[in-house]
């Protein structure tokens, strides 16, 4: 099965990304317009794998601007 190996899950659509991620879908397409969040255009509909999503928010690909995400504020 080396062609399936490539592959890490089962493709996703925006609502269980969305759901996945606990934000709303108007965030998800915001992130892909905005912030270069993983996805994938089949036909009309956006696909996402949760293994590139997970890598892209742990990268800081979510996060908000500079505005109130200082660690060392006291």
């Amino acid at each position: 099965m080396a062609e399936g190996s490539l592959v890490s899950g089962p493709w996703l659509s925006a609502d269980n990304i969305a759901t996945h991620l606990g934000v709303t879908k108007d965030t998800v397409y915001t992130w892909i317009a905005e912030k270069g969040m993983p996805a994938h255009k089949v036909g009309r509909l956006w696909k996402f794998q949760a293994s590139e999503v997970d890598g892209w928010v742990r990268s800081g690909g979510a996060a908000s601007s500079a505005e109130g995400t200082s660690v060392g504020d006291e």
